[in-house]
């Protein structure tokens, strides 16, 4: 039996000031490639369904290996969160971040169940960059919130602030996560950083999706 990770996706594309947005296709890409060479099924999954939008700002510099580009023709036709209704087939469940997680993520309350399911089934919760922020509203069964207490990173007050998008989105990650009783760790601004907190792996920006999904495949063995 070939393990199966759910990866979710945000379909949100616009900022508060109206700006485009949407998913880091690194992050999805890079996870994507590890399980992929680990033999896992994936499910693609996001909040409305179909194409998932790529924020253009992810394709710039020119650098992006092919292997990664081609792996935006799994966003084309993603299925819709509601209609994941069996957590139990799932070994892990993986959430890219890009901007657009700020704004379709913490409020899903389809998201938070999956979560809470898997996470109170013992299977691996990761989630890299903005993608915490589908962590939020996650309450586990003792109405407790998931990451209270979890040693846990994302993308962090200090990235937000030079990427000059704090005004633009609707709360600072890092901040929101403290808030909730997260032992939030940040290290210098794109420094790959990733921690472990038993099935929950989480990482910090775009430079630590390669650590936290070869993470979760040692994990899955």
């Amino acid at each position: 039996m070939s393990k199966h990770v759910l990866m979710v996706v945000t379909t949100a594309d616009k900022m508060l000031n109206g700006n485009e947005t949407g998913l880091w296709l690194s992050e999805f890409g890079e996870a994507y490639v590890e399980f992929k060479k680990a033999g896992y099924e994936i499910t693609v999954a996001s909040p409305k369904g179909g194409k998932a939008p790529v924020d253009a700002r992810s394709l710039e510099g020119g650098e992006i290996p092919q292997e990664i580009l081609d792996t935006a023709q799994y966003l084309e036709n993603t299925l819709k969160l509601d209609e994941v209704t069996d957590s139990s087939k799932f070994d892990a469940i993986f959430l890219p971040g890009g901007h657009g997680t700020m704004f379709d993520f913490p409020d899903n309350i389809y998201l938070q169940d999956l979560i809470r399911d898997l996470y109170e089934e013992d299977k691996i919760v990761a989630a890299v960059c903005h993608g915490p922020a589908g962590l939020v509203g996650v309450k586990l069964s003792d109405d407790t919130p998931l990451v209270a207490g979890k040693t846990l990173t994302a993308f962090t007050d200090e990235e937000e602030r030079e990427t000059t998008l704090d005004k633009d989105v609707p709360f600072l990650l890092e901040t929101r996560l403290r808030e909730l009783g997260a032992e939030f760790i940040a290290k210098d601004n794109w420094a790959d950083h990733m921690k472990e907190d038993k099935n929950l792996i989480t990482g910090q920006n775009p430079q630590s999706t390669t650590s936290v999904a070869k993470e979760l495949v040692k994990r899955l063995g």
